[in-house]
């Protein structure tokens, strides 16, 4: 059997920062406890419990100098 990793991406404006995991889309069935992401500086990252992908529209936040 072959199995496919699924790369659709949860999109976060900046006004939904701080990103967290399980988010209030999914359904109650598949949470697991909430982890906070850090998508501020790579512009993207993954849940380490289900591995739903999270991505910052505009990438990562540039420094102000």
């Amino acid at each position: 059997m072959s199995t496919t990793q699924d790369t659709r991406a949860v999109e976060l404006e900046a006004a939904d920062l701080p990103a967290y995991c399980p988010n209030p889309s999914m359904p109650v069935w598949c949470h697991h406890p909430k982890v906070f992401l850090d998508v501020a500086h790579s512009g993207e990252a993954r849940c380490p419990y289900c591995g739903t992908v999270y991505r910052l529209k505009g990438g990562p936040a540039r420094p102000a100098h």
